[in-house]
């Protein structure tokens, strides 16, 4: 797949999918780190930038993203709505899952229990990604910048969101982030996720039909 489906209904609809697409995202960081199985891809560059610059880690996140995000617009990426409530949403979200004490809880789990994990939060972050990309109102910079790479270099989603993961994770990785198992599991494993996502989506009353390339 090369682009992501567009989701079918007008502006109310489009935004409770992006909603409750950002929501799942946030369920799957969640997950991921409750794991404590490493850090995913783009963490490991946060942490890695901070430690070299010496700055916090949230100031490094806001560094990266802020590239990022300017290096997609200049690649024509769609910035809009979904961008900024990705920015706003995703963080409060988290901040409050993680504030329930069962899901706080899930750290103290066993070994074979937070290995579980993995699987589960891959499988939200790819259904999320595809409901908030979806509704066409602006993806985050991350997501922006996959769709972009897919569209410029004719990749399909899954491959392009792959390298964008695994360079994101060399270059924290030789700034001296720290890497785990999940960290590889979460590299190798969003693109597929969320180009799964996009396909069953797809195929789905939610989504608008997809109009037939006309044959030369």
């Amino acid at each position: 797949m090369h682009a992501p489906p567009e989701l079918r209904g007008g502006f109310t609809i489009r935004l409770a999918g992006l909603i409750v697409g950002l929501f799942l995202c946030a369920v799957g960081i969640v997950l991921f780190l409750e794991s404590e199985l490493g850090l995913p891809p783009w963490d490991v560059l946060h942490q890695g930038l901070a430690e070299q610059v010496g700055v916090s880690f949230g100031a490094a996140n806001l560094i990266v993203s802020g590239v990022i995000l300017a290096l997609a617009w200049a690649l024509r990426a769609h910035i809009g709505l979904g961008t900024l409530l990705n920015a706003i949403l995703i963080g409060s979200f988290v901040i409050a899952l993680t504030a329930i004490d069962a899901i706080s809880a899930l750290s103290d789990e066993t070994l074979a229990v937070r290995i579980g994990l993995l699987p589960l939060a891959l499988a939200c972050f790819g259904v999320g990604s595809a409901f908030y990309i979806a509704p066409s109102m602006g993806a985050g910079p991350r997501d922006s910048l996959m769709l972009v790479a897919s569209r410029r270099l004719r990749l399909r989603i899954g491959t392009a969101r792959t390298v964008i993961e695994v360079l994101a994770l060399a270059l924290g990785f030789a700034l001296g982030g720290t890497v785990g198992i999940g960290t590889l599991v979460f590299a190798l494993g969003i693109g597929p996720a969320v180009e799964i996502s996009f396909w069953l989506l797809e195929r789905t009353p939610l989504a608008t039909p997809a109009v037939a390339s006309p044959q030369p």
